[in-house]
């Protein structure tokens, strides 16, 4: 049995879909993986703000100065590991986690996605 994590990221509208295609076809059966289902993702839209600090080198936006952005939240399943963690069979018995490591997926939003910063959560889920 994986561990299971729901990544949340924020990411301009218009990338939105060119990150997640990304994502799901880096590891098909690791991101957006729920059951016999592929690809699944939850999207809703807000507006992100942010101001660029000194020594920032924004995609978006200039130094100092506020700035708004159309965005969308995404959330999706990670079946992962974290390096090293065990996890405890029902018989009580340590084995190696299986899954994708969570910070691979996270090198890969951060190769694909558009900002110089992303903002993302990751949450551990448990099974009930």
């Amino acid at each position: 049995m994986s561990l299971k994590f729901k990544l949340v990221f924020f990411v301009p509208r218009a990338s939105t879909q060119t990150v997640l295609q990304h994502l799901f076809s880096r590891f098909p059966n690791e991101v957006g993986r729920i059951g016999a289902y592929g690809g699944c993702a939850f999207v809703s839209p807000g507006t992100g703000q942010f101001v660029p600090l000194e020594g920032a080198n924004p995609v978006i936006g200039e130094v100092g100065k506020p700035e708004r952005v159309e965005e969308d939240r995404v959330e999706v399943l990670v079946l992962g590991s974290r390096p090293g963690a065990q996890e405890t069979e029902p018989s009580g018995t340590e084995t190696g986690a299986s899954g994708v490591d969570v910070r691979a997926v996270l090198q890969e939003l951060k190769k694909v996605h558009p900002y110089e910063e992303v903002a993302y959560d990751v949450y551990r889920l448990e099974d009930f």
